[in-house]
């Protein structure tokens, strides 16, 4: 292990959500007890990232992704902070150079939960659900059709208020992320062999300088080999579609000793359009979610393929 110094703590960036805040707790907790140190020697620095800043428009009209870790990979990058903790569903798939997935803590719960029904076929007809997510927009439009959906962003208790106060009559939120404040049980968990997450969801990733050897060895002692082979190989397949914050992709990733399962489905944003693909491959295959991404591409119209800027597209 190597040897800290008592008076220059670790600093653990983090994004200042309540959430946020909860994951990076674990994260240093984590550390903590793999390395019997004191909680003082890890600092949790947190910052008020873009994304939180603006609330009132769709994260794809105002930067997307990235707005969840400019900032904090501005302060790695520097040298203001030693490690950053995101959640894996909110970090782009293709990182700076500088910055190395150190650490996946071991995945929670990726089931999404609906709140304000006992199930999707449960939502009264024309219920108006709300949602920022293409994903859950998709799907639901694509299972529940006459529903009307809303844009609805902030953290856990803006929108469990939206919902109180009747301007929406459901939502969506991650059963990981009510886990992890002390909200479980809140809703109805969704089976993910019918409606499929988000790709890492319910994922931690740990960043820190590629050439920060001391802190890297560190943070190998938190990495989660099978969180590790699942989150890896869902960014290998968003990457290979190209898809963005816009791209309403789901996968749902499972692994048996060293295969994996993977089940993957791309929408259009309307939900009318729906294709699904499977594939079992060994852990160690890193082109398998690529030829999926291929096929999945390969079979979808161009309603959905508009929205993913993967090499390989079906023609109109």
């Amino acid at each position: 292990m190597t040897a800290l110094d008592p008076h220059r703590p670790l600093r653990l960036g983090t994004r200042s959500s309540p959430l946020a805040m909860a994951q990076a707790q674990e994260a240093r907790d984590r550390l903590c007890a793999a390395h019997g140190l004191a909680a003082e020697l890890v600092e949790i620095i947190p910052v008020r990232a873009s994304g939180d800043q603006v609330q009132d428009r769709p994260l794809a009209d105002i930067g997307g992704k990235a707005l969840w870790t400019k900032e904090l990979d501005a302060w790695l990058v520097d040298g203001e902070i030693d490690f950053a903790v995101h959640s894996a569903k909110d970090v782009e798939t293709i990182r700076p150079a500088e910055i190395a997935i150190a650490a996946i803590l071991p995945r929670e719960d990726v089931r999404d939960v609906l709140i304000g029904a006992s199930s999707i076929s449960a939502l009264l007809p024309g219920a108006i659900v709300g949602t920022s997510a293409p994903r859950r927009a998709a799907q639901l439009l694509n299972a529940r059709p006459d529903c009307k959906v809303v844009p609805i962003r902030g953290n856990v208790a803006t929108r469990l208020a939206k919902l109180a106060a009747r301007d929406v009559d459901a939502t969506f939120l991650a059963a990981a992320g009510l886990k992890r404040l002390g909200e479980s049980g809140t809703g109805t968990a969704l089976n993910p062999g019918e409606w499929l997450p988000a790709p890492g969801q319910a994922a931690i990733i740990i960043e820190c300088r590629a050439d920060d050897r001391g802190t890297r060895d560190l943070l190998t002692a938190l990495d989660d080999k099978a969180s590790r082979s699942t989150v890896m190989a869902e960014r290998a397949l968003l990457a290979a579609l190209g898809g963005s914050c816009q791209s309403p992709v789901a996968v749902c990733s499972a692994l048996d000793r060293d295969t994996l399962a993977m089940r993957a489905a791309l929408f259009s944003p309307d939900g009318t359009q729906r294709v699904d693909g499977e594939t079992h491959f060994p852990a160690s295959d890193e082109l398998a979610p690529v030829r999926l991404a291929q096929d999945l591409l390969s079979r979808a119209g161009s309603s959905i393929t508009a929205h993913f800027d993967g090499p390989l597209k079906a023609q109109p």
